[in-house]
């Protein structure tokens, strides 16, 4: 194999004499057939941690012996099958015919390298395959300095990721949140917003409150699993206050809601006040701070890393419950308030129901009408002055009513008569009776309904022209 082997080669006659006849020396048969290998080394690649073998398959082995070479450290691992290095992950076995393995278990970065299976003719014949072991991606645990950046609204923030692996990975940037990373030039007056950013580094300057959130830094070098750390960014500002309602009306009695929207970061302190009846120097009310119970609820609801929505419920709203409430905010750089009126809401009363009374229906039984007379005179017995004075009453109106009786009846006649006159024959003396046109109106089968009596006043007109 060359010099490089050549200080091995007396230390593996050594080994190899101790599994040779006694007489210390190779002996040939004539004409017999030198070894062969029947197939080459596989050239391997594997994850730390995996199993692998090397298979070699020698053919007319005859007296020669078998041995694994680790060619780039010159070490000897076994001969035949007996393991010479002192690896408890190494091991050989033979299957009894022609072939040898050897097996490597866990493998570590440090089994890198190329593997020899070697037999001790003369010259010695050998093949090789190597190992490739390959490393997932690992980021290095840094102090908590370097896992969060901490900055003024507007100023800069620097994360640094540092990952290791075999080989070398590659490292990139995203949101945790899928938001755009923005970076801002020129005092913030140019930005620009991408999705993830590779390289070790990322730097943010002119930070503003949206860029807070988490950030994942994520290593790859295509041997799973790819791994990510999170990294924390905090930008630092003073409270800011909206309230989209200053002017809220309810009823008496109800229950009512105010809101009021916090941007605040560090996190800061809350706190609902009301106007005291009582009056302040320079003629303001004092203000009293409101207290968690049956007649105030408080809820914080958190809508982002920075943003708060404050909620204070009123119950059972009484007179003393109208007026001013503040929302106050206060955190280590500064405080803000937030103002709502509370006003009484009238509600318009609604109009009373009138009840209209039907008079009732008479029947058309002359008998009823006079029981019912004789029964009304017994129990109001009304003067005789008051019954000659409705007689008089009743004489005056009867030729007026008379008159509009009989215009009505001429009216209806002659709507009556141009609506269904048919055409008859004057000799007759005597119009055709249209029945069914009457009997077209709802209910007008019963002689008593309003269709038989228009029918009826219709034949006494006809009688009254022809006679």
């Amino acid at each position: 194999m060359g010099p490089l082997y050549a200080p091995l080669l007396s230390i593996l006659v050594g080994l190899v004499s101790s599994h040779l006849p006694a007489t210390g020396q190779v002996q040939l048969q004539p004409n017999e057939p030198e070894p062969q290998f029947l197939a080459a080394l596989e050239n391997m690649t594997a994850s730390q941690g995996r199993d692998v073998q090397f298979t070699c398959i020698v053919d007319q082995l005859g007296p020669y012996r078998v041995a694994w070479i680790k060619s780039d450290t010159k070490a000897i691992l076994a001969i035949h099958t007996h393991l010479v290095a002192h690896n408890q992950r190494l091991s050989v076995t033979h299957n009894g015919h022609n072939t040898w393995r050897l097996h490597v278990n866990n493998v570590q970065p440090s089994d890198n390298g190329t593997y020899m299976c070697q037999i001790n003719t003369e010259p010695m014949r050998s093949q090789m395959g190597s190992l490739s072991v390959v490393v997932p991606p690992d980021i290095l645990s840094n102090d908590s300095s370097e896992t969060s950046g901490v900055a003024r609204e507007g100023g800069s923030v620097m994360l640094r990721c540092t990952a290791v692996g075999v080989p070398e990975p590659t490292v990139s940037w995203r949101r945790e949140d899928t938001a755009n990373i923005v970076f801002r030039h020129d005092g913030g007056r140019e930005k620009q917003a991408v999705r993830s950013v590779a390289g070790p580094v990322l730097a943010l300057s002119g930070v503003m409150r949206q860029d807070m959130g988490t950030y994942l830094c994520i290593a790859t070098n295509g041997v799973p699993p790819a791994v990510s750390k999170r990294y924390q960014v905090q930008v630092h500002f003073e409270p800011l206050i909206k309230v989209s309602n200053q002017l809220v009306a309810a009823p008496a009695y109800s229950d009512v809601i105010i809101q009021c929207y916090v941007e605040a970061s560090p996190k800061a302190m809350n706190t609902w006040w009301r106007e005291s009846a009582t009056m302040a120097a320079g003629g303001a009310h004092e203000m009293d701070k409101l207290v968690q119970g049956d007649k105030y609820i408080m809820q914080e609801i958190q809508l982002s890393d920075y943003a708060v929505l404050m909620n204070l419920t009123i119950r059972g709203l009484a007179k003393r419950d109208f007026g001013g409430y503040v929302c106050s905010s206060v955190n280590v750089l500064g405080k803000s308030e937030g103002n709502i009126r509370l006003q009484e809401l009238h509600l318009p009363v609604s109009p009373s129901t009138t009840t209209s009374t039907t008079p009732p229906r008479h029947s058309h039984d002359p008998g009823k009408h006079r029981n019912r007379n004789k029964s009304t005179n017994a129990n109001n017995k009304t003067p005789a002055h008051s019954k000659d004075t409705l007689a008089k009453q009743g004489r005056k109106k009867q030729p007026q009513e008379q008159e509009g009786a009989a215009s009505s009846t001429e009216q209806l006649g002659d709507s009556t008569a141009t609506a269904t006159a048919p055409h008859w024959d004057a000799s007759t003396k005597s119009p055709p009776r249209r029945r069914d046109r009457w009997n077209d109106i709802p209910g007008s089968t019963d002689r008593q309904t309003p269709g038989a009596a228009l029918l009826a006043v219709h034949d006494a007109m006809n009688a009254l022209v022809l006679g």
